[in-house]
């Protein structure tokens, strides 16, 4: 991952609102695939998938070692997303199953 060489404390203020700017596009393209698996799914407990939210943090907190980013940071960033999205999943879930 390429990081550029900021020169000035507003250059690397402006490089962060971009980077921000890219991290909450992200997520909300994360979560319009998850609305999308709310259709895939026939009941509640296939919508909170234990085993899958397991290996998708086991594997975040990988990536982020090999990044040389604490682990635990991108856990508590992940739990966090990952409580918030299920929770729109199972509205998803109740609103496609209603009609």
């Amino acid at each position: 991952m390429e990081t550029a060489k900021c020169t000035t404390l507003d250059e690397a203020r402006r490089k962060i609102d971009e980077v921000d700017e890219q991290i909450v596009a992200l997520i909300a393209k994360r979560n319009n695939y998850i609305k999308q698996i709310a259709h895939f799914k026939t009941n509640i407990d296939e919508v909170k998938a234990e085993e899958r939210i397991n290996a998708v943090i086991s594997r975040v907190r990988e990536q982020a070692i090999s990044l040389d980013l604490s682990p635990n940071l991108i856990n508590d960033l992940y739990v966090r997303m990952i409580d918030a999205m299920v929770e729109s999943e199972i509205a998803e879930f109740n609103n496609a199953k209603s009609h």
